[in-house]
């Protein structure tokens, strides 16, 4: 299983490789690379927390964070259709696309801060536990889409040194 989500990331390379008129750097190929598999990791793991700690029914706010983190994912599938097509100007779009994601990463802090607060009322006098769970699922939450900021960053790094 962990050789096929590996693969993904590296198999959605290679039409960027084969599109662009000046070819990236290998240093920042295997940069965004990894930093993808990183940020695939990062949900795994969060998965694996959730289904451990047997937090499926998390609510009070977790809702919110859910709508707001959910478009984190379309960057990635819009910004390799606009590397297809450079010929239509990908530079404008791939770095409003990343803009949108640090905009996403900003309100997910916001979101995590209020989650904790939120956690604290309703567990934090009677349910110690509950409210640990909870906090450790908002933090991997929260480096879930930290992760996604990371290959947005990486992305206009490439953009502005080759488009």
């Amino acid at each position: 299983m962990k050789t096929r989500q590996t693969a993904s990331p590296a198999k959605c390379f290679w039409p960027f490789v084969a599109s662009f008129i000046t070819p990236f750097d290998r240093g920042d190929i295997k940069d965004l690379i990894q930093s993808m598999d990183d940020a695939i990791d990062m949900m795994h793991k969060t998965v694996k927390t959730i289904r451990l700690l047997r937090a499926e029914d998390l609510r009070s706010g977790h809702e919110g964070n859910g709508r707001h983190r959910r478009p984190g994912r379309a960057p990635d599938r819009r910004g390799h259709s606009a590397a297809r097509s450079h010929r239509r100007q990908p530079r404008p779009r791939l770095i409003a696309i990343a803009e949108e994601v640090t905009r996403i990463e900003g309100r997910s802090d916001e979101l995590h801060d209020q989650g904790l607060k939120d956690l604290f009322r309703r567990y934090g006098a009677n349910n110690a536990m509950a409210y640990i769970i909870g906090s450790e699922i908002y933090g991997e939450l929260e480096k879930v889409v930290d992760r996604f900021e990371d290959v947005a960053n990486e992305i206009s790094g490439i953009v502005i040194e080759n488009v």
